[in-house]
């Protein structure tokens, strides 16, 4: 059953606002060492941990314009509207719905230097693999890709997917970044080897 609009877009922000300020976050590198130069950036995070990671966003680019990758799913909507709320600009689409649309918005943001925040492994999984064409875009266009690592120490979680995790109010998260250049692919198969290596490396952190 789709979230009222009333929840999505009044209620579900407040919470989510007044929940992440609640949370106690280490950062590490600190972001100020990590040399993101003011070009496109891909931001992302694991889809069970979006409760942290989309305000995380914020947090590291305070003054960079932020465009938030979101499936076209009813459960999509009600994400869509609440982020809007949060001071996101939206793309909506998917890998498997509008997905030449949906590159052709992250380059043009990606060229205007603003940063596309997305969870490589939404909106259906497989859990903690990134999607090929996230890599391939952000490969063939030179444009770096910062992964957040998130790891809270108490949360409720959810019997889903994803593996979704709710963190406790005033629990802790460790943030783990890392920022990858991506090598040029000469081949789907190097692209497919690279997406499944790095995933697996990711899923455990």
């Amino acid at each position: 059953m789709p979230l009222s609009p009333i929840i999505s877009r009044r209620i579900l922000p407040v919470v989510l606002k007044l929940l992440y300020a609640s949370i106690r976050i280490s950062i590490a590198p600190p972001s100020q060492e990590m040399k993101l130069h003011d070009t496109g950036t891909i931001f992302a995070f694991w889809h069970g941990k979006m409760i942290a990671g989309w305000l995380l966003a914020h947090t590291l680019f305070p003054a960079r314009k932020l465009e938030a990758v979101v499936s076209m799913s009813k459960d999509g909507q009600a994400l869509a509207d609440t982020l809007a709320q949060c001071g996101f600009s939206l793309i909506r689409g998917s890998s498997s719905k509008g997905g030449d649309k949906v590159k052709d918005a992250m380059l043009t943001v990606l060229n205007e230097n603003g940063i596309v925040v997305l969870t490589p492994d939404g909106p259906r999984g497989p859990v903690k693999q990134f999607k090929f064409g996230t890599l391939r875009l952000a490969s063939s266009n030179h444009f770096p890709l910062l992964f957040a690592a998130i790891c809270y120490s108490n949360t409720w979680k959810l019997k889903s997917w994803d593996q979704f995790e709710i963190p406790k109010p005033f629990s802790k998260a460790t943030v783990t970044l890392h920022l990858l250049e991506l090598p040029t692919f000469h081949s789907e198969e190097e692209l497919q080897s690279y997406t499944m290596t790095l995933s697996e490396k990711l899923s455990h952190e």
